[in-house]
């Protein structure tokens, strides 16, 4: 059946073919004509090349899978190495506090992790005196 319409296309294609070319060229027409000859060519050889040259079909396999097999392997035992205590920094020797009549300085931080930095901590203020014994 392909072949057929196939058949009859190429017909009507060569006798159009036939009348245009033997046509003079004053009874070409304009432009406009031509470009539309050209693209009514290009969606016919479109669809009639698909019957001569047919399109190819990419067909894959389906994959396998296997699975590995089944055996039993003892494995190594790994022993964990001894975890040894950091050295612990000594307990530094000055004094971290100064003391003033009205308050004090701390030293705060350690120096590796904090920065040191020294903070003022004032007294409280002392405690108002008490009321004066009621007189008679």
């Amino acid at each position: 059946m392909r072949r057929l319409i196939a058949l009859v296309l190429v017909m009507a294609l060569a006798t159009t073919l036939l009348t245009t070319v033997a046509a003079p060229a004053a009874h070409a027409g304009a432009a406009t004509n031509v470009a539309l000859g050209l693209a009514s060519f290009a969606v016919f050889n479109q669809i009639v090349g698909g019957l001569f040259y047919p399109r190819p079909v990419y067909a894959y396999a389906a994959p396998v899978y296997y699975s590995p097999p089944a055996y039993y392997v003892e494995r190594p035992v790994y022993y964990a190495a001894p975890v040894y205590a950091a050295p612990v920094a000594p307990t530094p020797t000055y004094s971290r506090v100064v003391q003033y009549p009205h308050g004090r300085y701390e030293l705060r931080g350690d120096g590796i992790y904090t920065a040191y930095q020294w903070v003022w901590i004032p007294n409280p203020p002392p405690p108002p005196p008490p009321p004066a014994p009621p007189t008679r």
